[in-house]
């Protein structure tokens, strides 16, 4: 808290009143940027509080039972806010009789257990935090299905197949595309059909060839890619929907020829004009989409996003979001993708979140911002640097040989007792770190480390993201948690004599 980094929030918030009065526990780094956080706070609701700056350089060092040989609570207290990270450990047992620390500690604070909080573990989200009014939106509804492709399915065994559409499903998707070879004809494309129905997966083929697309659907298949005049009279005997596409991908006519006879024989279907990839008509293939909607209304369509994501070397997310958000305001209700290269591997996810965003901003009438961050992976929604005069009282207050880093302004800061180290090359500061007498202390081991998070700093600083020492970059949705190998590490870091 109230010293360390992270986005993560702890405890509710207290409800603020003009009666409310809120002791904060802290360490003593965390002291200027605390009380600066808590004059932004007053600004806008004001309440009464009191500060307690604890015997201890790192808020995130505080123990439940540690704190209770120095907590010292002014009588009028209503809540006590604690660090965030005590929030691991408050509720676990403090004594022979089984008391829980948020007991023992609320008793000797004279407050309801209730009333103990935990703030945010980075003071920087203070305000926010006490602000109580943030309503997070509801992202569950969407109203796009995912049909996820499995390229050259033939040409895997039945049991990859299995497990691929398997992980498929668990990123997003609502139903497998089995795509076949177009070169030759899967004899046993039936026993894929079938395994993967077994496994409850709705199922979608895609061939041209009639026999592969009979003998899945009789396998349990429920959908057909795609029919056009070469193959249309075939889908009368299949009882099947199917996805209906013009002959070549300018010609309209085509389509409506196909709608016609689909319509005639009783054949369900949705529509799919057919996306271009850019240099081959990318921006007139949307304007078809927008044409078919206008000339069919109440037909259901679908869009075949792969022919951009996987043919433009972009990073597939930002372009599976606009897709998406197309599809969504002109009720294209299903959308083809696969993940074959590697800049796209992640589009059956993305899709999956691309559609709950776009979903919520369209019904709700809302820019597609501030909804959620899991988006957003080559940088940060938002940097949240300490001013120059919060870094200054964090290096003269450092009374400990246990080295923090601060990346900010294009500038990397290596903070220990008597030591502040700034430059823009992490080898240049380390070069520099080992020249120093304070530097005895700097085993393999804590080297490693200090290697390990100077690099993520150096990596932050390129991209425009947010480093917090001890706490994964934020990639979003790939995001992968780290231990707080730091916190770990002080006690085992020998001091200087």
């Amino acid at each position: 808290m109230l010293g360390d980094h992270t986005d993560a929030m702890s405890s509710a918030a207290p409800n603020l009143s003009s009666d409310a009065r809120l002791h904060f526990v802290t360490g003593k780094l965390a002291e200027v940027s605390l009380r600066s956080q808590i004059s932004i706070a007053i600004e806008r609701e004001p309440f009464a509080f009191t500060v307690q700056v604890l015997p201890i350089t790192v808020a995130a060092l505080i123990t439940p039972k540690w704190l209770l040989r120095h907590l010292q609570v002014p009588d009028g207290t209503t809540h006590l806010i604690l660090p965030g990270f005590c929030e691991a450990s408050l509720d676990d047992s403090g004594d022979a009789e089984g008391r829980t620390w948020r007991t023992l500690i609320a008793d000797a604070a004279e407050l309801p257990a209730e009333s103990v909080l935990c703030g945010p573990k980075d003071c920087r989200d203070l305000d926010a935090w006490l602000g109580g009014k943030i309503v997070q939106p509801d992202l569950s509804r969407h109203s796009i299905e995912i049909i996820a492709e499995i390229n050259h399915a033939p040409r895997m065994k039945i049991d990859d197949v299995v497990a691929i559409a398997g992980a498929l499903r668990g990123e997003g998707a609502d139903r497998i595309d089995v795509g076949c070879d177009p070169s030759r004809r899967c004899e046993t494309i039936g026993d894929y059909v079938s395994a993967l129905v077994a496994a409850g997966h709705k199922i979608s083929i895609d061939t041209f060839d009639a026999w592969e697309a009979a003998t899945a659907i009789e396998a349990g298949a429920s959908l057909v890619l795609s029919v056009n005049s070469s193959n249309r009279d075939q889908a009368i005997d299949w009882g099947c929907e199917v996805v209906a596409i013009p002959d070549t991908p300018d010609d309209l006519d085509s389509l409506d020829a196909t709608i016609a006879f689909l319509s005639r024989h009783s054949v369900p279907f949705r529509l799919d004009p057919i996306l271009e990839p850019i240099g081959f008509g990318f921006g007139e293939s949307l304007l078809r989409y927008a044409e078919v909607r206008r000339r069919y209304p109440e037909h259901a369509m679908m869009m075949g996003i792969g022919n951009l994501t996987e043919l433009t070397d972009v990073d597939s997310a930002g372009l599976n979001f606009v897709l998406l958000a197309f599809c969504q305001e002109f009720s294209i209700n299903s959308v083809l993708t696969t993940q074959v290269i590697n800049w796209a591997r992640s589009s059956v996810k993305e899709c999956d979140l691309a559609r709950r965003l776009v979903h919520y901003s369209i019904t709700q009438g809302v820019p597609p911002k501030r909804l959620s961050d899991q988006l957003v992976m080559l940088r940060d929604p938002k940097l949240r640097p300490h001013a120059s005069e919060v870094i200054e009282s964090i290096a003269s207050g450092i009374r400990d040989n246990n080295y923090r880093i601060i990346a900010q302004d294009d500038t990397l800061h290596l903070l220990s007792a008597g030591v502040h180290l700034q430059g823009t090359d992490p080898f240049a500061i380390m070069e520099e770190l080992l020249s120093l007498p304070e530097s005895d202390n700097v085993d393999p081991s804590h080297a490693f480390y200090l290697g390990y998070e100077m690099a993520k700093a150096s990596i932050a600083l390129q991209l425009g993201k947010q480093y917090d020492q001890d706490q994964a970059l934020r990639w979003g949705h790939m995001t992968v948690e780290e231990d707080l190998h730091r916190i770990a590490r002080t006690s085992r870091h020998r001091k200087r004599s």
